[in-house]
């Protein structure tokens, strides 16, 4: 059964501690915008998967008792970055697996000032979910005094560099693009623009990253509402409507630790797989993807997905980026939200403001930051420990 977006909403991403709210309240402006956004009442919805990783548990019918006090099921979903995608998914599997005809998919986080630990921090190493990650990364690279989660990408990085002449300036050009790109976001955490030699003279995070081109900690929340086909003709919604056409999630396999390499370990062989997948279902292929929105943690992982969704060859993502190929004239527009670097990442709202954007760029309501034409939209989220979510999104 085909499902379809036709509603998004979501709060503009905060610097943590800057803004005067809480969840709920963050949670609340989302779900709100995204049900004024499609034209119904809460009522109508009939579940909720709740992305978050910070709040306590059941924090989720904490947040959507803001939206109404109708008794529906209420599913608490985490994932680490991919939490926000992850009940998307949900989302989708409850409309297209003919269980429900309305479903809200929410997600939302409150965060703390300063770098995440990576899941390395809190006590017993050997049981956190992230241990064989860092294991596989300290054996090749040691352990340094950096914030853990930015080492393995930076460390993903050298790798990059080593083996394919990636330069530390193709590096800072997605930074750059990505802030140039959040200029016109009204949602963004940050609206500055800054060029190439800027970000490459900011801050050392752990080398070759540097501030500028890892992604903050900020608050804020997104929703989006997922209904049935026949949800769509009933409520006469063609117009907002916005068809996933297809969706994978992929987990840790072997492959992701079996060479040794920081590349691997960060996701790449998940990203390859669900992207496969999700192009499979939907029939369309990257050849027909207009604007997409991926993953940018750091820098380093908009140049791993680009060859892990078939962009270009495992070596080509730093001449892709330099080219303009990845820009408003080029091939594709990545991005154009300003992604995680500039946009911010909320963990648990960022897969599901991916998908308010595409839904946005479709419908042709994306402002400034329009990309012409747009009709196909592709969604990457991906999670340390790990999970990868890749969606197509096609507007009839």
């Amino acid at each position: 059964m085909k499902s379809y977006i036709v509603g998004v909403g979501m709060t503009k991403f905060e610097k943590p501690e800057s803004r005067d709210w809480r969840y709920p309240d963050m949670a609340k402006e989302a779900g709100t915008a995204a049900l004024a956004d499609a034209g119904i009442p809460y009522e109508l919805v009939q579940q909720v998967p709740v992305g978050y990783c910070f709040q306590p548990s059941t924090a989720g019918q904490r947040a959507v008792y803001e939206l109404g006090l109708t008794g529906v099921p209420v599913y608490n979903v985490s994932n680490n970055c991919a939490t926000g995608s992850t009940a998307l998914m949900m989302a989708r599997q409850f409309v297209a697996g003919g269980l429900s005809d309305c479903v809200l998919a929410l997600g939302f986080e409150q965060m703390r000032k300063g770098a995440l630990g990576g899941g390395t921090d809190g006590g017993d190493f050997a049981a956190s979910p992230v241990a064989r990650h860092y294991g596989i990364m300290a054996a090749a690279h040691g352990f340094e005094r950096t914030p853990p989660t930015a080492q393995i990408f930076g460390n993903a990085a050298r790798e990059h560099m080593e083996r394919h002449g990636t330069t530390e300036r193709q590096l800072a050009a997605v930074a750059a693009k990505n802030h140039r790109h959040s200029a016109a976001n009204p949602y963004a955490q940050f609206r500055e623009v800054y060029e190439v030699d800027e970000i490459l003279a900011d801050k050392a995070v752990h080398l070759p990253l540097t501030r500028l081109q890892c992604s903050p900690t900020s608050d804020g929340a997104a929703a989006a509402v997922v209904v049935s086909e026949r949800f769509v003709v009933a409520h006469g919604l063609h117009d907002r409507a916005v068809e996933i056409a297809g969706q994978a999630m992929a987990t840790d396999t072997a492959e992701s630790f079996a060479s040794g390499s920081c590349v691997d370990v960060v996701g790449t062989p998940m990203s390859r797989s669900a992207a496969r997948r999700a192009f499979e279902a939907s029939g369309l292929g990257i050849e027909d993807v207009d604007v997409i929105e991926l993953h940018d943690c750091f820098s380093i992982n908009e140049l791993l997905t680009y060859e892990a969704l078939g962009m270009c060859p495992d070596a080509g993502s730093g001449k892709l980026v330099e080219s303009g190929a990845t820009t408003y004239g080029g091939r594709w527009v990545v991005n154009p939200s300003g992604g995680l670097i500039s946009k911010g990442h909320p963990l648990g709202a960022t897969g599901l403001a991916q998908a308010a954007e595409l839904t946005w760029q479709l419908r042709g309501e994306a402002g400034p930051r329009q990309v012409p034409g747009a009709r196909t939209g592709l969604a990457h989220n991906i999670g340390l420990g790990g999970a990868a979510v890749v969606t197509v999104l096609r507007k009839g």
